[in-house]
Protein backbone atom coordinates (compact mmCIF):
# COMPACT_ATOMS: atom_id res chain seq x y z
CA UNK A 1 0.00 0.00 0.00
CA UNK A 2 1.32 3.43 -0.95
CA UNK A 3 1.94 5.74 1.98
CA UNK A 4 1.35 9.41 1.28
CA UNK A 5 0.74 12.63 3.22
CA UNK A 6 -2.55 13.44 1.50
CA UNK A 7 -5.63 14.46 3.45
CA UNK A 8 -8.95 12.73 2.88
CA UNK A 9 -10.07 15.68 0.74
CA UNK A 10 -6.91 15.51 -1.37
CA UNK A 11 -7.35 11.77 -1.88
CA UNK A 12 -10.91 12.38 -2.98
CA UNK A 13 -9.75 14.93 -5.56
CA UNK A 14 -6.99 12.55 -6.67
CA UNK A 15 -9.49 9.74 -7.19
CA UNK A 16 -11.82 12.00 -9.18
CA UNK A 17 -8.96 13.19 -11.41
CA UNK A 18 -7.75 9.59 -11.81
CA UNK A 19 -11.19 8.48 -12.97
CA UNK A 20 -11.49 11.41 -15.35
CA UNK A 21 -8.04 10.69 -16.78
CA UNK A 22 -8.64 6.98 -17.28
CA UNK A 23 -12.14 7.23 -18.70
CA UNK A 24 -12.01 10.41 -20.77
CA UNK A 25 -8.37 11.30 -21.51
CA UNK A 26 -6.63 7.92 -21.89
CA UNK A 27 -8.75 6.97 -24.93
CA UNK A 28 -7.64 10.22 -26.62
CA UNK A 29 -3.94 10.05 -25.80
CA UNK A 30 -2.71 8.13 -28.84
CA UNK A 31 -4.72 10.28 -31.25
CA UNK A 32 -3.48 13.51 -29.65
CA UNK A 33 0.08 12.26 -30.17
CA UNK A 34 -0.60 11.12 -33.73
CA UNK A 35 -2.41 14.25 -34.91
CA UNK A 36 -0.10 16.68 -33.07
CA UNK A 37 -3.09 18.99 -32.70
CA UNK A 38 -3.84 20.96 -29.56
CA UNK A 39 -6.59 19.07 -27.67
CA UNK A 40 -9.28 21.70 -27.20
CA UNK A 41 -11.69 18.92 -26.21
CA UNK A 42 -9.49 18.17 -23.20
CA UNK A 43 -9.48 21.87 -22.30
CA UNK A 44 -13.28 21.80 -22.44
CA UNK A 45 -13.28 18.69 -20.25
CA UNK A 46 -11.16 20.50 -17.68
CA UNK A 47 -13.47 23.51 -17.84
CA UNK A 48 -16.56 21.36 -17.33
CA UNK A 49 -15.06 19.62 -14.31
CA UNK A 50 -13.52 22.79 -12.81
CA UNK A 51 -10.01 21.37 -12.94
CA UNK A 52 -8.54 24.80 -13.73
CA UNK A 53 -10.23 26.08 -10.57
CA UNK A 54 -7.91 23.92 -8.45
CA UNK A 55 -5.11 26.37 -9.23
CA UNK A 56 -6.77 29.55 -7.96
CA UNK A 57 -8.12 30.95 -4.71
CA UNK A 58 -11.86 31.00 -4.07
CA UNK A 59 -11.98 34.82 -4.14
CA UNK A 60 -10.91 34.68 -7.78
CA UNK A 61 -13.40 32.02 -8.77
CA UNK A 62 -11.25 29.00 -8.01
CA UNK A 63 -11.56 26.11 -5.59
CA UNK A 64 -8.65 27.14 -3.39
CA UNK A 65 -6.79 23.83 -3.60
CA UNK A 66 -3.21 23.45 -2.39
CA UNK A 67 0.04 23.23 -4.31
CA UNK A 68 0.27 19.58 -3.32
CA UNK A 69 -3.17 18.94 -4.81
CA UNK A 70 -2.04 20.59 -8.04
CA UNK A 71 1.00 18.29 -8.20
CA UNK A 72 -1.16 15.23 -7.60
CA UNK A 73 -3.52 16.38 -10.37
CA UNK A 74 -0.66 16.73 -12.87
CA UNK A 75 0.74 13.36 -11.79
CA UNK A 76 -2.54 11.52 -12.31
CA UNK A 77 -3.21 12.99 -15.75
CA UNK A 78 0.40 12.34 -16.82
CA UNK A 79 -0.05 8.64 -16.14
CA UNK A 80 -2.21 8.48 -19.28
CA UNK A 81 -1.32 11.61 -21.32
CA UNK A 82 1.56 13.97 -20.66
CA UNK A 83 0.28 16.49 -23.21
CA UNK A 84 -3.03 16.84 -21.36
CA UNK A 85 -1.24 17.18 -18.03
CA UNK A 86 0.91 19.94 -19.48
CA UNK A 87 -2.24 22.01 -20.03
CA UNK A 88 -2.62 22.17 -16.23
CA UNK A 89 1.09 22.67 -15.55
CA UNK A 90 1.27 25.50 -18.11
CA UNK A 91 -1.85 27.12 -16.65
CA UNK A 92 -0.19 27.20 -13.24
CA UNK A 93 3.05 28.52 -14.75
CA UNK A 94 1.16 31.25 -16.58
CA UNK A 95 -0.75 32.22 -13.40
CA UNK A 96 2.07 32.32 -10.89
CA UNK A 97 3.40 35.75 -11.84
CA UNK A 98 0.03 37.27 -11.04
CA UNK A 99 -0.39 35.23 -7.86
CA UNK A 100 3.06 36.16 -6.56
CA UNK A 101 3.50 39.74 -7.74
CA UNK A 102 0.18 40.98 -9.10
CA UNK A 103 -1.76 43.86 -7.61
CA UNK A 104 -5.31 43.30 -6.40
CA UNK A 105 -6.56 45.03 -9.54
CA UNK A 106 -4.46 42.80 -11.80
CA UNK A 107 -5.62 39.68 -10.01
CA UNK A 108 -9.26 40.69 -10.27
CA UNK A 109 -8.83 41.41 -13.98
CA UNK A 110 -7.17 38.17 -14.98
CA UNK A 111 -7.31 35.34 -12.43
CA UNK A 112 -11.06 34.61 -12.70
CA UNK A 113 -10.67 33.95 -16.44
CA UNK A 114 -7.75 31.62 -15.73
CA UNK A 115 -9.67 29.92 -12.91
CA UNK A 116 -12.59 29.08 -15.20
CA UNK A 117 -10.35 28.00 -18.07
CA UNK A 118 -11.93 30.63 -20.31
CA UNK A 119 -8.36 31.85 -20.81
CA UNK A 120 -5.17 29.81 -21.04
CA UNK A 121 -1.88 31.18 -19.75
CA UNK A 122 1.74 31.05 -20.90
CA UNK A 123 5.18 32.02 -19.59
CA UNK A 124 7.57 33.78 -21.97
CA UNK A 125 11.13 33.95 -20.65
CA UNK A 126 13.32 31.92 -23.04
CA UNK A 127 14.80 33.53 -26.15
CA UNK A 128 16.78 32.16 -29.10
CA UNK A 129 20.05 33.20 -27.45
CA UNK A 130 18.90 33.18 -23.85
CA UNK A 131 17.81 29.97 -22.19
CA UNK A 132 19.57 29.09 -18.97
CA UNK A 133 21.26 32.52 -18.97
CA UNK A 134 18.31 34.89 -18.62
CA UNK A 135 20.60 37.92 -18.17
CA UNK A 136 21.49 37.53 -21.85
CA UNK A 137 17.93 38.25 -22.98
CA UNK A 138 17.65 40.90 -25.66
CA UNK A 139 13.95 41.78 -25.46
CA UNK A 140 13.49 45.35 -24.27
CA UNK A 141 10.64 47.39 -22.82
CA UNK A 142 10.59 51.19 -23.05
CA UNK A 143 8.24 53.41 -21.05
CA UNK A 144 6.17 55.72 -23.26
CA UNK A 145 3.72 57.74 -21.20
CA UNK A 146 1.05 55.41 -19.83
CA UNK A 147 2.35 52.49 -21.88
CA UNK A 148 5.35 50.23 -22.32
CA UNK A 149 6.63 49.45 -25.81
CA UNK A 150 8.16 45.97 -26.07
CA UNK A 151 10.48 44.71 -28.79
CA UNK A 152 12.08 41.29 -29.09
CA UNK A 153 11.24 37.63 -29.48
CA UNK A 154 10.75 34.55 -27.33
CA UNK A 155 11.24 30.90 -28.22
CA UNK A 156 10.10 27.46 -27.01
CA UNK A 157 7.01 28.99 -25.43
CA UNK A 158 4.46 26.41 -24.27
CA UNK A 159 0.91 27.34 -25.32
CA UNK A 160 2.17 29.77 -27.98
CA UNK A 161 -0.79 30.61 -30.18
CA UNK A 162 -3.43 29.15 -27.85
CA UNK A 163 -2.78 31.21 -24.72
CA UNK A 164 -4.85 34.29 -24.03
CA UNK A 165 -2.48 35.72 -21.41
CA UNK A 166 1.33 35.69 -21.37
CA UNK A 167 3.73 36.52 -18.55
CA UNK A 168 6.50 38.24 -20.52
CA UNK A 169 9.97 39.34 -19.44
CA UNK A 170 11.95 42.17 -21.03
CA UNK A 171 14.74 44.53 -20.05
CA UNK A 172 13.73 48.01 -18.98
CA UNK A 173 17.41 48.73 -18.32
CA UNK A 174 19.53 46.82 -20.86
CA UNK A 175 22.78 47.77 -19.11
CA UNK A 176 21.86 46.30 -15.71
CA UNK A 177 21.95 42.53 -16.36
CA UNK A 178 19.56 40.60 -14.13
CA UNK A 179 18.62 43.80 -12.31
CA UNK A 180 17.34 45.34 -15.53
CA UNK A 181 14.70 42.70 -16.24
CA UNK A 182 11.01 43.51 -15.70
CA UNK A 183 7.88 41.36 -15.89
CA UNK A 184 4.58 42.11 -17.62
CA UNK A 185 1.23 40.47 -18.23
CA UNK A 186 0.28 40.64 -21.89
CA UNK A 187 -3.00 39.79 -23.54
CA UNK A 188 -2.82 37.92 -26.83
CA UNK A 189 -4.59 40.72 -28.70
CA UNK A 190 -2.00 43.32 -27.70
CA UNK A 191 -1.00 45.45 -30.73
CA UNK A 192 2.39 44.37 -32.04
CA UNK A 193 2.17 40.82 -30.67
CA UNK A 194 2.64 38.02 -33.21
CA UNK A 195 2.92 34.23 -33.00
CA UNK A 196 5.61 32.68 -35.19
CA UNK A 197 6.62 29.11 -35.96
CA UNK A 198 5.05 26.26 -33.98
CA UNK A 199 7.73 23.61 -33.55
CA UNK A 200 7.29 19.95 -34.57
CA UNK A 201 8.52 17.85 -31.65
CA UNK A 202 9.62 14.39 -30.58
CA UNK A 203 7.09 14.23 -27.74
CA UNK A 204 4.22 16.11 -26.08
CA UNK A 205 3.10 16.64 -29.65
CA UNK A 206 -0.36 17.98 -28.87
CA UNK A 207 1.08 20.89 -26.90
CA UNK A 208 2.02 23.96 -28.91
CA UNK A 209 5.64 25.07 -28.53
CA UNK A 210 6.55 28.11 -30.54
CA UNK A 211 7.99 31.56 -31.12
CA UNK A 212 6.38 34.84 -30.27
CA UNK A 213 7.41 38.25 -31.57
CA UNK A 214 7.05 41.66 -29.95
CA UNK A 215 7.14 44.34 -32.63
CA UNK A 216 6.56 47.71 -30.96
CA UNK A 217 4.09 45.79 -28.81
CA UNK A 218 2.19 48.23 -26.62
CA UNK A 219 1.05 47.34 -23.11
CA UNK A 220 -0.65 49.56 -20.53
CA UNK A 221 1.75 50.59 -17.76
CA UNK A 222 -0.75 48.92 -15.41
CA UNK A 223 0.37 45.55 -16.83
CA UNK A 224 3.78 45.78 -15.17
CA UNK A 225 4.19 43.11 -12.49
CA UNK A 226 5.84 44.52 -9.39
CA UNK A 227 8.33 47.30 -10.04
CA UNK A 228 10.78 47.86 -12.86
CA UNK A 229 13.79 45.60 -12.26
CA UNK A 230 11.81 43.00 -10.29
CA UNK A 231 11.53 40.63 -13.25
CA UNK A 232 14.39 38.27 -12.52
CA UNK A 233 13.35 37.83 -8.89
CA UNK A 234 9.76 37.20 -9.99
CA UNK A 235 10.91 34.70 -12.62
CA UNK A 236 12.95 32.72 -10.08
CA UNK A 237 10.12 32.69 -7.53
CA UNK A 238 7.81 31.40 -10.24
CA UNK A 239 10.21 28.64 -11.25
CA UNK A 240 10.69 27.52 -7.65
CA UNK A 241 6.95 26.78 -7.61
CA UNK A 242 6.46 25.58 -11.19
CA UNK A 243 9.40 23.19 -11.55
CA UNK A 244 7.77 20.66 -9.21
CA UNK A 245 4.88 20.57 -11.71
CA UNK A 246 7.29 19.22 -14.32
CA UNK A 247 8.50 16.78 -11.67
CA UNK A 248 4.89 15.68 -11.27
CA UNK A 249 4.61 15.22 -15.03
CA UNK A 250 7.75 13.06 -14.97
CA UNK A 251 6.51 11.03 -12.01
CA UNK A 252 3.16 10.41 -13.71
CA UNK A 253 4.89 9.21 -16.86
CA UNK A 254 7.12 6.90 -14.83
CA UNK A 255 4.26 5.45 -12.79
CA UNK A 256 2.03 5.05 -15.84
CA UNK A 257 4.80 3.20 -17.67
CA UNK A 258 5.49 1.01 -14.63
CA UNK A 259 1.84 0.09 -14.28
CA UNK A 260 1.55 -0.80 -17.97
CA UNK A 261 4.79 -2.80 -18.00
CA UNK A 262 3.67 -4.72 -14.91
CA UNK A 263 0.36 -5.76 -16.46
CA UNK A 264 2.11 -6.75 -19.67
CA UNK A 265 4.73 -8.78 -17.78
CA UNK A 266 2.01 -10.63 -15.88
CA UNK A 267 0.29 -11.73 -19.09
CA UNK A 268 3.21 -12.26 -21.47
CA UNK A 269 4.66 -15.77 -21.15
CA UNK A 270 8.02 -17.19 -22.17
CA UNK A 271 9.53 -20.53 -21.23
CA UNK A 272 6.31 -21.64 -19.62
CA UNK A 273 5.68 -18.75 -17.23
CA UNK A 274 4.89 -15.02 -17.18
CA UNK A 275 7.95 -12.89 -17.82
CA UNK A 276 7.24 -11.09 -14.53
CA UNK A 277 8.38 -14.26 -12.78
CA UNK A 278 11.77 -14.27 -14.51
CA UNK A 279 14.30 -12.78 -12.13
CA UNK A 280 15.77 -10.19 -14.48
CA UNK A 281 12.35 -8.76 -15.39
CA UNK A 282 11.18 -8.93 -11.78
CA UNK A 283 14.26 -6.97 -10.71
CA UNK A 284 13.58 -4.30 -13.33
CA UNK A 285 10.00 -3.93 -12.16
CA UNK A 286 11.13 -3.69 -8.54
CA UNK A 287 13.62 -0.95 -9.38
CA UNK A 288 11.02 0.95 -11.40
CA UNK A 289 8.52 0.89 -8.57
CA UNK A 290 11.12 1.90 -5.98
CA UNK A 291 12.26 4.86 -8.06
CA UNK A 292 8.65 6.03 -8.50
CA UNK A 293 7.99 5.83 -4.77
CA UNK A 294 11.20 7.69 -3.92
CA UNK A 295 10.35 10.39 -6.48
CA UNK A 296 6.85 10.74 -5.04
CA UNK A 297 8.30 11.28 -1.57
CA UNK A 298 10.48 14.23 -2.55
CA UNK A 299 7.81 15.72 -4.84
CA UNK A 300 5.08 15.64 -2.19
CA UNK A 301 7.48 17.08 0.38
CA UNK A 302 8.13 19.99 -1.98
CA UNK A 303 4.38 20.53 -2.39
CA UNK A 304 3.95 20.59 1.37
CA UNK A 305 6.71 23.18 1.77
CA UNK A 306 5.10 25.44 -0.84
CA UNK A 307 1.78 25.15 1.01
CA UNK A 308 3.53 26.03 4.27
CA UNK A 309 4.83 29.24 2.69
CA UNK A 310 8.47 28.27 2.30
CA UNK A 311 10.66 30.84 0.57
CA UNK A 312 14.28 31.32 -0.38
CA UNK A 313 17.04 28.74 -0.45
CA UNK A 314 15.14 25.92 1.23
CA UNK A 315 12.41 26.01 -1.40
CA UNK A 316 14.85 26.60 -4.26
CA UNK A 317 16.86 23.52 -3.31
CA UNK A 318 14.02 21.03 -2.88
CA UNK A 319 12.24 22.40 -5.95
CA UNK A 320 15.34 21.73 -8.06
CA UNK A 321 15.78 18.31 -6.42
CA UNK A 322 12.19 17.28 -7.11
CA UNK A 323 12.37 18.38 -10.74
CA UNK A 324 15.76 16.72 -11.22
CA UNK A 325 14.99 13.39 -9.59
CA UNK A 326 11.44 12.90 -10.84
CA UNK A 327 12.34 13.63 -14.45
CA UNK A 328 15.51 11.52 -14.44
CA UNK A 329 13.34 8.72 -13.06
CA UNK A 330 10.84 9.35 -15.86
CA UNK A 331 13.49 8.79 -18.53
CA UNK A 332 14.98 5.73 -16.81
CA UNK A 333 11.67 4.05 -16.04
CA UNK A 334 9.98 4.66 -19.40
CA UNK A 335 13.07 3.29 -21.15
CA UNK A 336 12.92 0.18 -18.96
CA UNK A 337 9.21 -0.18 -19.73
CA UNK A 338 9.98 -0.23 -23.46
CA UNK A 339 12.63 -2.88 -22.79
CA UNK A 340 10.20 -5.08 -20.85
CA UNK A 341 7.72 -4.99 -23.72
CA UNK A 342 10.51 -5.88 -26.14
CA UNK A 343 9.57 -5.40 -29.78
CA UNK A 344 6.04 -4.42 -28.80
CA UNK A 345 7.44 -1.58 -26.72
CA UNK A 346 8.98 -0.04 -29.81
CA UNK A 347 5.79 0.21 -31.85
CA UNK A 348 3.19 2.92 -31.49
CA UNK A 349 0.34 0.50 -30.83
CA UNK A 350 1.57 0.37 -27.25
CA UNK A 351 1.78 3.55 -25.12
CA UNK A 352 5.21 3.11 -23.55
CA UNK A 353 7.10 4.36 -26.61
CA UNK A 354 5.02 7.56 -26.45
CA UNK A 355 5.73 7.83 -22.73
CA UNK A 356 9.46 7.49 -23.37
CA UNK A 357 9.37 10.25 -26.01
CA UNK A 358 7.31 12.48 -23.74
CA UNK A 359 9.63 11.86 -20.79
CA UNK A 360 12.69 13.31 -22.52
CA UNK A 361 11.43 16.89 -22.54
CA UNK A 362 10.87 16.84 -18.78
CA UNK A 363 14.65 16.70 -18.34
CA UNK A 364 15.03 19.81 -20.51
CA UNK A 365 12.32 22.43 -20.07
CA UNK A 366 11.84 24.76 -17.10
CA UNK A 367 15.56 24.47 -16.47
CA UNK A 368 17.66 21.59 -17.79
CA UNK A 369 18.63 18.96 -15.27
CA UNK A 370 22.23 20.11 -15.59
CA UNK A 371 21.08 23.51 -14.34
CA UNK A 372 19.15 21.84 -11.51
CA UNK A 373 22.34 20.14 -10.37
CA UNK A 374 24.15 23.48 -10.36
CA UNK A 375 21.32 25.05 -8.34
CA UNK A 376 21.37 22.23 -5.78
CA UNK A 377 25.15 22.37 -5.43
CA UNK A 378 25.07 26.17 -5.07
CA UNK A 379 22.56 25.92 -2.25
CA UNK A 380 24.63 23.19 -0.57
CA UNK A 381 27.71 25.40 -0.64
CA UNK A 382 25.79 28.13 1.17
CA UNK A 383 24.81 25.82 4.02
CA UNK A 384 26.77 25.58 7.24
CA UNK A 385 27.15 21.92 8.10
CA UNK A 386 30.26 22.20 10.24
CA UNK A 387 28.33 21.03 13.30
CA UNK A 388 27.88 17.65 11.65
CA UNK A 389 31.63 17.14 11.81
CA UNK A 390 31.91 17.80 15.53
CA UNK A 391 34.04 15.12 17.15
CA UNK A 392 35.18 13.65 13.84
CA UNK A 393 38.94 13.18 13.88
Amino acid sequence: MTLDPLTDEQREIRDLIRELARERIAPRAAEIDKSAEFPWDVVELFRDHEVFGLLQEERYGGLGASALTTLVTIEEISKVCATSALIIAAQELGSLGLKLAGTDEQKQRFLPKLASGEWLGAYALTEPGSGSDSAAMRSEARRDGDEYVLNGSKRFITNAGVAHLYTVFAKTDPSAGHAGISAFVMEADAPGFEVGRIEPKMGIKGSTTGEIFLNDCRLPAANLLGEEGDGFRIAMRILDRSRPGIGAQGLGLAQGATDYALEYAKSRETMGKPIAEHQLIAAMLADMETKCEAARGILYKCGQLIDEGAEGSDLTKISAMSKLYCTDVAMEVTTDAVQILGGYGYISEYPVERMMRDAKITQIYEGTNQIQRLVIAREMLRENRAFLLAGVG
